[in-house]
Order: structure tokens, then sequence, then C-alpha cells
């Protein structure tokens, strides 16, 4: 079935086995939200339509105006024939139950990081309201350093990143979430912004991809920006940074959480004299690792 006919359609239902089957059939990669063409096409559609993002079935046999069936079909055809990412489609991503505003200047947020905060790192953080100072380095888009200050009421809390282009779109989202007097945006290039500055608690997820897996990447992720993705060689050239430098901006007692990727056998080569604790998200217990001020080096 061609676009003309799809315009044709009236209801939700029929929309949505159309997104589906063009998605499957032009081999899309997802990976920025959603991970398969089923949620891809229903969270487009819920999107366009301003429905509840968690409620498709009462909606499945709606009737649709002309223009919402144009709305729909226009982002679809995006989304098949530039490989656009949703989130930067819709211009938001979600972390959790939290929404962030996302565009081109920024890698869409997905870090297992988020999971870890919303839980709690209690075993080396016991009291959250002791926790007056933390730093989201390589912020992005400020949804780590936002959820940070969400988590621990008292903390002031520094988001540093290399792109002013970031910090752009961070500065929005920071303000959207009314946080503009407890996180504070620094242009930096690691550390180099932050000296002085020490932290009961740091979060990175810095880029991480290896050479090999940059040039295999799918078109979708080439939408991002590249100094968001690119890890060197071996994925570790910005953690090799992070962890030179890191002991010396950490209060006695202040722990660091890093996110690898797929990095975790590349590190443990690399630093061999480290014994990271390797934190269970919902990808495993091999993607962020957390060190503890003491066994960094000094």
């Amino acid at each position: 079935m061609g676009l003309e006919a799809a315009r044709g359609f009236r209801c939700v239902r029929d929309l949505l086995r159309y997104a589906v089957s063009r998605f499957n059939v032009a081999q899309l990669a997802f990976g920025h939200g959603t991970d398969n063409a089923y949620d891809e096409a229903a969270y487009l559609i819920l999107h366009t339509l301003h429905l509840p993002l968690d409620r498709l079935d009462p909606f499945l046999d709606a009737t649709l105006l002309q223009q919402e069936v144009d709305r729909i079909l226009a982002l679809v055809e995006r989304r098949v024939a530039e490989r656009v990412p949703a989130a930067y489609l819709t211009r938001e991503a979600w972390l959790g139950d939290y929404r962030f505003y996302v565009d081109e200047r920024v890698i869409v947020p997905r870090s297992h990081i988020a999971e870890l905060i919303a839980a709690g790192l209690d075993a080396w953080l016991p009291d959250p309201e002791a926790v007056d100072s933390a730093l989201d380095l390589c912020t992005g888009s400020g949804c780590l350093a936002i959820l940070l200050a969400l988590a621990y009421p008292d903390a002031q809390v520094d988001a540093a990143d290399l792109s002013t282009d970031a910090l752009a779109v961070a500065h929005r989202n920071v303000a959207e979430y009314g946080l503009q007097t407890r996180v504070r945006l620094v242009h930096s290039d690691v550390f180099s912004g932050l000296a002085g500055r020490r932290y009961r608690l740091i979060v990175s997820n810095p880029p991480y991809v290896t050479a090999a897996s940059m040039r295999a990447l799918p078109e979708e992720y080439r939408w991002e920006p590249r100094i968001a993705l690119a890890g060197g060689e071996d994925g570790l050239e910005m953690v090799r940074r992070i962890l030179a430098e890191a002991r010396h901006h950490l209060e006695p007692g202040g722990v660091i959480v890093v996110e690898v990727g797929d990095a975790r056998a590349a590190l443990e080569a690399a630093f061999p004299e480290l014994s990271p604790t390797w934190l269970e998200t919902r990808a495993g217990a091999d993607r962020v690792f957390l060190l503890e001020r003491e066994q960094l080096p000094a």
C-alpha cells in the first residue's frame, strides 16, 4: 500500500498497522527511546495526537481528522526516508517519568545511570539529605544533572560539558524544571572549568563508542553529535581523562559513577589496579561502574 492510499485511513488502528509495516520493511534501527517498530509507531502516533503515551488501546478505533492523519503520515515518512531518530522528530526524550527537550545538538538521553539515581545509591550515600554537592560530567541535555537535583534536594549540582550547543539545550531543560538556582551549567573540557571544586557524588556518561563501532553505526545514530559518541580506539579515551583527575574533585568519602557501554573488559584490562563495583541495571551489571575516592589514583 502506498502513501496516497494511506491518506484515506481514518482510525488509529489502521495508521498503526501501516507505520509498523513501513518501519519493518525499511529495516530501521531503534534505540532512541524504543527498541522495536510497534512501540516506535505507537509513540509517534500518540505524541502527534497529544494523547497519553501509555494509553493506546482506548484510542485504537478513534476516528481522526484528515489533518491528524496527514501529520502522522508525515512523521512516519520522515522517520523512514531520512532515518531521523524519533526523539528528534518530536523534540523530546523520556527517562522514566521525566521528559526532556532534545534536538540534534545533543545525544538522545538513554543513560543507565538515570535508573541508578532513581533507585538510589544507598550503600554509598545512605542519607540523600547529606549529599550537598554533585557533578554531572559530560551533561549533554542536562538530564542527569536534573535527576540528581531532584533525588538530592539539598545538593548544588554542576552540569559540565565541552559543547556550548549542548549547554544551550541543558539551559532550556534546567529552566523547564525550575532548577536554575540549584543546577549550574559549566563550560568545561572534563575538569578544566572546575578547578578547586569538590563533590560528594560525580556521575558521567561520557563518549565511549569505539572507533570500529563508530564506523559501523546505523544511520540513525549518525544524527547525533559525534563528540558525544566517539570514545577513541578502545572507547576509553575520555574515561582515562576522567579517572586521572577524579580523586582531586571528590570529597573524602565521595564516589564517582561512570557508564562505559560494552567496554567492561577493556576497562579492566586498562586499569588492572582498580577494583570498581559494577552496578546492576536493566541492561545487566557490566555497563556502569562505581569507585570510591580512596580507590582512585592519587
